[in-house]
């Protein structure tokens, strides 16, 4: 019986830490001042000109995407066009040219990767060594956009 007090007792206490930690956070932030008020004066001598608004492109990202594979620019993907691109890929991978695809071929790119990153060569990778396998993803391009006047830091 004595376990069972016990382990509501334990219960009890980890959630009373929890609601400590979490509400010890949330009043920790610091509380930021109030932004700078302008007199009515200092206001109109600061007068910025008026920046277009950028608009957004009415293409889509599926648009973007069908036009990628529409090659003839006909409104239709034909299977030729649809096929292209695994075309391309299926012959960077078939290093001997022979039209088949051989399981070493298709696991050389992981294979090489794997070796690169195995820095000791002892067949096996410990963490450091694989964080080197992580891709590396472009960086998406974010709008560079002018602050319209009227806008405020929140």
């Amino acid at each position: 019986m004595w376990r069972y007090l016990a382990g509501g007792l334990a219960t009890l206490m980890m959630v009373a830490a929890g609601w400590l930690l979490f509400s010890g956070r949330a009043r920790s932030d610091p509380i930021l001042p109030p932004a700078p008020t302008r007199s009515a004066s200092q206001a109109a001598s600061v007068q910025r000109p008026e920046a277009p608004v950028p608009e957004a492109s009415e293409r889509t990202r599926e648009e973007k995407r069908f036009d990628r594979y529409d090659k003839d620019r006909d409104g239709k993907i034909a299977r030729e066009e649809y096929l292209a691109a695994r075309r391309k890929a299926f012959v960077k991978l078939d290093t001997n040219g022979d039209g088949r695809l051989s399981f070493e071929e298709w696991g050389a790119k992981t294979i090489g990767k794997f070796a690169g990153a195995d820095k000791d060569g002892s067949g096996t990778m410990d963490a450091d060594e694989f964080a080197t396998t992580k891709v590396v993803r472009k960086p998406q391009t974010r709008c560079a956009c002018p602050r319209s006047a009227g806008a405020t830091d929140e």
